[in-house]
C-alpha cells in the first residue's frame, strides 16, 4: 500500500512545538531557577502540559491529566515521560513563577516576528494599539473593578493591558494589574522608537506621558475625554477630501490648567469627526501637526482591531475556567494562551491556503494528538489520501480491497 501524504510521524501538537526552542527554554529556566525542586515536571513539561490544555479548551485539571493519560503512548514523541498527576500540576501552578512563561512568550515572538509581517496589509509599519481587557474571576483574587453588588459579594477580575502592532496582529508587551488598577500605569512602561504612531483610547489619560512621547518623538493618537480643560490656540483648514469624509473641524489647543499639580501645558491637536454610520461625533487628540485631519480618525478606527484580537483570544482559549483559584496560576494560563495564539498565528501567516484563525484553531484542536501532517493537509484538505484512491486498506499484513 502507497503511503498517504497526510499522515507524518509526529502528531499535531509536536509540529506546533517544534516551533519553540526547546534549548531555549532549558536556558531560560535555569537563568531563573525555575525547576529546582522538580525531579521530572520541568518547565518544558509544565509548558507542554499547559499548551495542551489551552489549545484543547480544557476547564480543569483533571480534565487536562485525563486527556494526556489518554494519549499516554504518544507523549514521548513530544519529550514527555509520562502525564503530570493532578496534585504535580497544581503545585506547580502555584509555585513555579508566571515569569518563566512571559520570557517564553517574548522568545517566541522575537524569533518568528519576521513570519507575521503581511506584505498584503498597507497598515503603518510603525503603528501600536495598547489596551486592557478584564477577565472576571470566579472569586475575589485581584480586586474587581466598579461598585459592590446588592448581597455584599464581590467577583475578582484580572486586567490584561496589551501593546500590539498593527501589522503583526499579536501582542508586544503584556502586564497584569488588578480589575480595579488603573490604566494609565501601562503608558509608564511603553518605549517606541522615534516616528511611531501609538493609538489607545480615552481611558489611558496622562498628560505627563503625553509629553514625554512628544519628546520621544512618538505620536499618539487618542480621544479627548469629556469635561477636559483646554484653550484654543488656533483653527486649521479643513479640506474638501476630509470634510466629505466626516471631518467637521481641526484646532489647535494647549491641555491642561493652572490648577494642574504639575502644570502640564501640552500642545495638541483635536479633531473633531462625525461618524455618519454610527451618527456620534467623535473628538480625537494627536500631537501629530502633518497628517490630513481624516487621517487622524482613520488611525484612531485600526484601535478595533485589538478589540477583534482579545475576542479571538476568549473564543478560541479556555479563559472562562482556570485550574487554579492563586495569581500566579492565572497568570501562567493566560500566558500559554497567549503562546497559544501566537503558534496557531505563526501556522497561519504560512499557509498557502487562507484559513480563518477560528477554523484554523479547530482542526488543531480536533487532531492535536493526531499523526496528521499540518501543512499538507491544511493546504489541501480536499485531497484524498493515496489508500483510498487505491481503493485499498491495509490491517495486519493483509491488503482489503473495497468500493468507493
Amino acid at each position: 500500500m502507497s503511503k498517504s501524504i497526510f499522515f507524518t510521524g509526529q502528531p499535531i501538537l509536536n509540529q506546533l512545538l517544534n516551533l519553540l526552542d526547546r534549548g531555549k527554554i532549558k536556558s531560560i529556566a535555569r537563568a531563573g531557577k525555575h525547576d529546582h525542586y522538580y525531579k521530572h515536571f520541568d518547565t518544558y513539561t509544565h509548558l507542554i502540559t499547559m499548551l495542551y490544555c489551552a489549545l484543547n479548551k480544557c476547564t480543569s485539571s483533571r480534565e487536562v491529566v485525563s486527556g494526556m493519560k489518554a494519549c499516554q503512548h504518544k507523549l514521548r514523541h513530544l519529550g514527555v515521560l509520562k502525564a503530570p498527576g493532578k496534585s504535580t500540576l497544581c503545585d506547580a501552578n502555584m509555585k513555579r513563577s508566571s515569569d518563566v512563561f512571559r520570557e517564553i512568550y517574548e522568545s517566541l515572538y522575537l524569533a518568528h516576528r519576521q513570519l507575521l509581517p503581511d506584505s498584503r496589509l498597507t497598515t503603518n509599519q510603525k503603528l501600536f494599539i495598547a489596551d486592557s481587557s478584564t477577565i472576571t474571576l470566579f472569586q475575589e483574587i485581584l480586586g474587581a473593578a466598579g461598585r459592590s453588588r446588592l448581597n455584599g459579594k464581590r467577583k475578582g477580575g484580572i486586567k490584561v493591558h496589551t501593546l500590539v502592532n498593527a501589522v503583526e496582529d499579536v501582542p508586544v508587551q503584556i502586564e497584569f494589574t488588578a480589575a480595579k488598577a488603573n490604566d494609565m500605569t501601562f503608558l509608564q512602561n511603553i518605549n517606541l522608537e522615534k516616528g511611531a504612531f501609538i493609538v489607545f483610547d480615552k481611558g489611558y489619560v496622562d498628560y505627563n506621558q503625553y509629553q514625554r512621547m512628544t519628546n520621544e518623538g512618538v505620536f499618539f493618537v487618542t480621544r479627548q475625554r469629556k469635561g477636559a480643560s483646554y484653550v484654543q490656540q488656533a483653527i486649521n483648514t479643513v479640506s474638501e477630501e476630509s470634510k466629505s469624509l466626516g471631518v467637521i473641524n481641526d484646532q489647535i489647543i494647549v491641555l491642561g490648567t493652572r490648577t494642574h499639580a504639575r502644570k502640564i501645558k501640552l500642545k495638541a491637536r483635536m479633531v473633531t469627526f462625525f461618524d455618519k454610520h454610527k451618527e456620534r461625533t467623535f473628538e480625537f487628540l494627536t500631537n501629530n501637526f502633518d497628517l490630513p485631519s481624516h487621517q487622524i480618525a482613520d488611525l484612531y478606527k485600526k484601535r478595533w482591531q485589538i478589540e477583534v484580537l482579545f475576542k479571538r483570544i476568549k473564543q478560541n482559549f479556555p479563559l472562562q475556567y482556570f485550574l487554579g483559584d492563586n495569581v500566579n496560576a492565572i497568570k501562567i494560563q493566560i500566558w500559554c494562551a497567549f503562546i497559544s495564539d501566537l503558534l496557531v498565528k505563526l501556522i497561519q501567516v504560512q499557509l498557502k491556503r487562507k484559513w480563518s484563525f477560528s477554523n484554523l484553531s479547530s482542526i488543531i484542536r480536533l487532531h492535536l494528538m493526531s499523526y496528521i501532517n499540518l501543512f499538507t493537509f491544511l493546504n489541501d484538505p480536499d485531497k484524498l489520501p493515496v489508500a483510498l484512491k487505491t481503493n485499498q486498506l491495509s490491517f495486519g499484513g493483509f491488503e482489503i480491497n473495497f468500493k468507493i
